[in-house]
């Protein structure tokens, strides 16, 4: 592989037609999938790209017409369609798995090889942060290894109980795992400021962090007009908060990922700004950061502003790899209708103080699209 050459070749240009799955989830997913849905066929009609939305049951909605939470059907159609917008999921509280209680993110995640989270995090001077400090970062997180306990084993639960007193857990750490998130993080940081930081725990760690700093530094080595560096994970918990704006793209494991991509999030103003996307090489999966939230779910009040903005990047996925510049424009148009909506203190929701609900703030997003077909040619950016 030569400097800097992407880990898989683009996808074929097809026709001006997308399929995306759509997945409702569970709580107040139904909610803001079905805004991000109005938003992301409105901004693709602008460019002349028809789209056609398969919408199938997962969660509490699947478990009571089939008796699980995720038929076999829907992973056959989230292969067969161009991208799938997933809902946030109450898998917490669904029944064992024994008895049908699959979570639908977990699964896609590892049958479909999505090995890449990309979790942006930045601040906005009209959206409240708990720092004073401004900062734009992309926590790209490795998203099939790790102590997850459904991702680590071929057969069982990386997780088990040898006597009633003893609880075990197993950490699955490969070469080839650490090396593609690696890849995708330098390439990812040849767009941006071009910084990397790798994030570990190697000192008590050292085998299992040990292999996964070893296969970054390789990596690295092929990247040197990337600024590289290192930080344990305990450390840079502080560093978001004291100096986020060092850092650019910071590449780590899966669960720390999960950690630090919530904590930049909940600075950056609010989880449910967060956008987030699962990809791997020939599939993505649009995604929030947040969960169901159930105890708001029905009332017309919850944020759509991470799925909307995890959608814009399952769009600008696309077009990267399809060498599609109107699929580019689109995820462009939605980013800038967000933001202009966001500015406008009497278009927010409630939980950035204003009066909209969630309908209402997704047809302001609509209303604000149709700004960037100057964007045709724009530099892709996560």
């Amino acid at each position: 592989m030569k400097t800097g050459e992407q880990a898989h070749a683009p996808m074929a240009i097809s026709s001006g037609r997308l399929r995306l799955l759509e997945l409702a989830g569970d709580g107040i997913g139904p909610e803001i999938v079905a805004v991000t849905r109005v938003v992301v066929g409105a901004a693709l009609a602008l460019q002349d790209i028809e789209v056609e939305f398969i919408t199938r049951d997962i969660g509490f909605a699947a478990l009571e017409k089939t008796g699980t939470t995720f038929p076999g059907e829907v992973l056959d159609e989230a292969r067969a369609c161009d991208g799938v917008i997933l809902g946030p999921v109450s898998h917490q509280d669904y029944p064992p798995t024994s008895e049908g209680g699959l979570n639908p993110s977990g699964v896609l995640r590892k049958e479909l090889d999505l090995y890449a989270n990309i979790r942006p995090a930045r601040t906005r001077p009209y959206v409240p942060s708990p720092i004073r400090t401004a900062f734009d970062l992309v926590i790209v997180r490795e998203n099939t290894e790790g102590f997850y306990a459904d991702r680590t084993m071929f057969v069982g639960n990386g997780e088990f109980m040898p006597t009633p007193d003893l609880a075990l857990a197993v950490r699955k750490i490969t070469a080839q795992g650490c090396r593609r998130i690696a890849l995708s993080a330098f390439e990812l940081a040849r767009q941006r400021r071009r910084k990397v930081t790798a994030v570990h725990k190697a000192n008590v760690l050292r085998i299992s962090d040990g292999l996964f700093l070893d296969q970054v530094r390789q990596v690295a080595a092929l990247f040197p007009d990337v600024a590289y560096d290192e930080k344990l994970v305990d450390a840079m918990a502080a560093l978001l908060i004291r100096i986020p704006d060092q850092f650019d793209v910071i590449v780590t494991t899966n669960m720390f990922g999960d950690i630090l991509s919530d904590e930049a999030s909940e600075l950056s103003g609010s989880l449910g700004m967060a956008p987030s996307l699962n990809s791997g090489a020939d599939h993505a999966v649009a995604q929030a950061q947040h969960g169901s939230a159930p105890d708001i779910a029905g009332r017309d009040i919850a944020n759509p502003v991470s799925l909307i903005g995890s959608a814009a990047m399952l769009i600008r996925w696309l077009g990267v790899r399809r060498d599609q510049p109107a699929l580019l424009a689109a995820a462009q148009d939605i980013d800038e209708a967000v933001e202009r909506t966001l500015s406008e203190p009497a278009l927010r929701t409630r939980d950035l103080g204003g009066p909209s609900g969630t309908r209402a703030f997704g047809l302001a997003v609509k209303a604000r699209l149709g700004g960037s077909s100057r964007h045709l040619n724009a530099k892709p950016s996560p």
